[in-house]
């Protein structure tokens, strides 16, 4: 017979002493709010930790990019049982941020909060949605402690809803360009297992996928264009100072240009609040799987570049243009 460890609860605070400074920056990390997008079944990118709403702050804001309007998704955390002030503040957050999707995250919930969270969920439309998620830390011996997320509270419908959603990015249930997209995108993401920087998001059925660029509120995506045949990589800028990190990185345009073998397009996107610097490959079908091994070639070198000439100028922006 083997023998079996035996799993041991351990202390939240013995591995996140502060919320602000020690648990908020470990669940902003990609692969830890990957975890949490698991337990919820969405694609969840990072936008932005600490977001400013009014004379507070939202501890992580995120989108998911899993959905088809990439709506906002707001996280608030609790290292302790929950309270008023939280649940209040999660309220704030939402109406301050127009969030269609709120996630509470705390080391054990009230039964009154809980019913809380079902109640905003009877009351509210299709278009939101309340969780209510605990969190455990777990280690077997002397193994380094492993998170688990536990939702005690979520949307009525939200099981039928995951249903629905899965089947409906099912093969068979999709049209002939997301098909080849998906297959496209599972393809890159094999060929880049392994990879020591590039980690693409989950392959969706969509003309587009992710990286991370190592700050939140901006990622680099990799794009298929099948409207213009082409295919290309970009910086993405989407939070409230995306036009002046965009100025910065303008001024040293020449020097970033001259590391890459290929054209920027820089557009500065001023009535929107993103911005974006994009190259472009040409294609000349995407139904040629034949044609893809060149196309995911040009991919993850074009990728590999703009990582290079972007990752240390994106950490050294400032909030305002000098």
């Amino acid at each position: 017979m083997s023998n079996l460890g035996r799993l041991q609860k351990v202390d939240l605070r013995s591995e996140w002493i502060k919320e602000d400074r020690d648990f908020t920056p470990w669940l902003a990390r990609e692969e830890n709010i990957c975890l949490l997008g698991e337990t919820l079944n969405m694609s969840l990118e990072v936008e932005q930790e600490e977001r400013r709403v009014g004379r507070f702050s939202a501890d992580i804001l995120c989108k998911d990019t899993g959905s088809t309007d990439g709506g906002w998704v707001v996280i608030e955390n609790q290292l302790e049982t929950t309270d008023h002030s939280h649940l209040g503040q999660i309220l704030t957050y939402a109406a301050g941020l127009e969030a269609k999707t709120c996630v509470w995250v705390a080391a054990k919930f009230h039964e009154e909060h809980r019913a809380a969270i079902d109640w905003l969920n009877e009351i509210s439309g299709d278009d939101h949605q309340f969780f209510g998620l605990e969190i455990e830390l777990w280690r077997i011996g002397d193994s380094p402690a492993a998170p688990k997320f536990n939702i005690v509270a979520k949307p009525n419908d939200w099981k039928r809803e995951v249903g629905r959603s899965a089947r409906s990015m099912e093969p068979a249930n999709l049209t002939e360009t997301k098909r080849l997209q998906l297959e496209f995108w599972e393809a890159l993401k094999v060929r880049l297992s392994g990879h020591p920087t590039l980690r693409s998001q989950k392959p969706l059925p969509q003309h587009w996928t992710t990286f991370s660029i190592g700050r939140s509120g901006m990622h680099m995506g990799a794009i298929i264009n099948t409207r213009e045949n082409r295919i290309g990589v970009e910086l993405y800028l989407g939070d409230d100072n995306a036009n002046s990190y965009f100025e910065q990185l303008e001024l040293d345009k020449e020097a970033i240009e001259t590391d890459l073998d290929f054209e920027l397009v820089w557009m500065p996107l001023p009535e929107r609040r993103a911005c974006r610097i994009i190259g472009f490959h040409p294609m000349k079908d995407l139904s040629d799987k034949r044609s893809w091994e060149e196309l995911q070639c040009w991919l993850v070198c074009a990728l590999e570049q703009m990582q290079q000439a972007f990752a240390r100028r994106v950490k050294n922006l400032t909030c305002e243009a000098t």
